[in-house]
């Protein structure tokens, strides 16, 4: 029993290596997202970080419309990111983490 438990332990300190070499790796993941119409793209990794923001000079004539744009497509962007950064992540811990009965269960 104790042997198992030696075990049980070595896969979750493998699984939380694991974790944390994929939230790394989520620094190297970009999105991008662009405004229906084009004029407006952005950059941001995997861990939501804004890596770049590319402006039409369209937009600079309408400061309103601007910060709209910013606004629902920075957000997009972030969901987007944060929806990759967790299934990776989950997915992660859920390939290093020992059989534990019952525990499975409470991952989904």
């Amino acid at each position: 029993m104790f042997g198992d438990m030696m075990g049980m332990m070595n896969k979750l300190k493998e699984a939380q290596a694991n974790v944390e070499a994929t939230k790394k790796r989520m620094d190297t993941v970009m999105v991008e997202e662009k405004s229906t119409d084009g004029l407006l793209k952005v950059t941001v990794t995997a861990n939501r970080q804004l890596k770049n923001i590319s402006i039409d000079d369209e937009l600079m004539n309408d400061k309103e419309q601007l910060e709209d744009y910013l606004i629902l497509t920075l957000n997009n962007a972030i969901q987007k990111a944060g929806e990759i950064h967790e299934t990776e992540v989950a997915a992660a811990a859920k390939d290093g983490m020992p059989d534990i009965p019952g525990m499975s269960d409470m991952l989904k």
